[in-house]
């Protein structure tokens, strides 16, 4: 036999052979099997069809520090401000007209500061009566001077003196201030000669019948707009 021969009869026992141990290989390897749960991690698993694919638990969620101290949050307390702003005004410090015995003429202007009050007087006996604040402890003065100018939301130049005052308490005021809504003159201004006094009003009723301000008078802005409607420039105004 020739050696031709002899290879090609080997060529085919070998080819008849390979489909069976190819065969043989796959079934000793089942399919790989893939987790059906999707909210576990993709892992895989070998072996029978049948096998249940392994699930690694989730690892457990760490609670936040406070909750594993077993630690409780308190509720907040909130304290009454000793000095907390008046909602309700006095009854005696709301306009209102009054028996009032004076010689002077009517459409005058009289601040009593003791009582902190403010007359104008009317004619036969009688004045409106309203409630004002007047300078605390130090800024009181007295005199007679007359309005000589009026302003609606007037603007507000604090004095250096009061700046320089309120700074060294730790309340930093601006140099300048437009008029409107939280500017402490209030709604109406009417200037006093040329002193830096003034009667105005205020974004703070609930100062009104106590001795706050740095010598202005100051009124509810209701109070300062119903007198400035009354009043003209050249009004006479008496602060006793």
């Amino acid at each position: 036999m020739s050696i031709r021969t002899v290879f090609l009869a080997l060529s085919a026992v070998c080819a008849a052979l390979n489909p069976a141990m190819a065969n043989d290989r796959y079934r000793e390897r089942p399919p790989i099997v893939v987790s059906p749960d999707l909210t576990a991690p993709w892992v895989t698993q070998l072996g029978r069809g049948d096998v249940r694919p392994v699930v690694y638990p989730q690892p457990p969620q760490r609670q936040p520090l406070f909750q594993r101290r077993n630690v409780q949050q308190r509720p907040q307390v909130v304290a009454a401000r000793p000095n907390a702003p008046r909602l309700r005004i006095d009854p005696q410090f709301l306009p209102q007209i009054v028996n009032y015995d004076t010689s002077e003429a009517p459409g005058t202007i009289v601040i009593d500061t003791p009582n902190r009050l403010l007359y104008l007087v009317l004619d036969g006996g009688k004045a409106r009566r309203y409630g004002v604040g007047v300078g605390k402890p130090g800024f009181e003065w007295a005199g007679t001077h007359s309005i000589t100018r009026k302003t609606e939301w007037p603007t507000w130049t604090p004095p250096k003196e009061m700046i320089t005052r309120e700074a060294a308490k730790g309340h930093y005021l601006p140099a300048f201030m437009e008029g409107g809504p939280e500017n402490p003159m209030g709604a109406r201004a009417m200037y006093l000669g040329s002193t830096l006094y003034r009667i105005h009003g205020t974004n703070q009723p609930w100062t009104i019948g106590s001795n706050n301000s740095s010598g202005c008078i100051r009124m509810r802005n209701e109070d300062v707009t119903d007198l400035y409607e009354r009043v003209k420039v050249g009004t006479r105004v008496i602060v006793i």
